[in-house]
């Protein structure tokens, strides 16, 4: 059953990440198109506050602009969307077979493929370098103060700013090694996470959803082959 995105887990251990979960993966049960969590603007201003990208005085600023114009709406939308798809070309060429790369789940001709996550990064420079030159720095009167760089100053724009922003920041800061995929090809969802285990063994999104699922599929699958061995 699809999640509605005020019920979305965010498991991915990185806001960035967290996007790219916003799409289901893999092919749906259904046969029908895969589910988008941000399906319009509004469930994007309620992920993007719940994932503590935005304040909620922030929400409700890009909001009202938003719906003054709802053509910036669909713009912003459009760019998150964007930023978030490319982001899931490069994450997934960095991710070993092991580890539930692109070798080991059958998935869309462009994964793992160098070339389409070379041209993804481009893209993503490009959405981040708009990012940058709406940002502005801003005197932090702390105890030292500091200057920040701070991303969103335009409300039309905030959001995908901000979004631009967090997949700059796992791409250069994350440690790429430790990034998985839920393995599609097990019975998981393939959603994209940190793995923050001590010994680096996480398999599963959550445990308590994909991994005892897949867990039972197994089960069932032994006991009727029990049960065609059996005279």
């Amino acid at each position: 059953m699809s999640l509605d995105v005020g019920q979305l887990p965010l498991v991915g251990g990185h806001p960035a990440l967290d996007l790219v979960n916003t799409l289901e993966r893999g092919v749906p049960l259904d046969g029908g198109p895969p589910h988008d969590s941000l399906s319009d603007a509004s469930a994007l201003l309620r992920w993007a506050a719940r994932a503590d990208l935005i304040s909620d005085a922030e929400r409700d600023r890009a909001g009202r602009v938003w719906r003054d114009d709802p053509a910036s709406a669909q713009a912003g939308l459009a760019a998150v969307r964007d930023i978030r798809e490319g982001l899931h070309v490069v994450v997934l060429a960095t991710i070993r077979p092991a580890d539930g790369g692109p070798a080991g789940d059958a998935g869309g001709p462009a994964e793992g493929d160098p070339i389409v996550a070379g041209a993804a990064l481009v893209a993503l420079h490009e959405r981040w370098a708009g990012a940058a030159a709406r940002a502005a720095l801003v005197l932090d009167r702390g105890d030292p103060p500091q200057v920040r760089l701070t991303y969103g100053a335009i409300p039309a724009m905030l959001i995908p700013d901000r979004v631009a922003e967090a997949a700059l920041d796992v791409l250069r800061t994350a440690d790429l090694t430790r990034i998985r995929r839920c393995p599609l090809r097990e019975g998981g969802c393939g959603w994209l996470f940190l793995d923050q285990s001590r010994n680096g063994s996480r398999r599963w999104c959550r445990m308590a959803d994909c991994g005892n699922t897949a867990k039972a599929r197994r089960l069932t699958e032994r006991r009727r082959a029990a049960r065609g061995d059996t005279p």
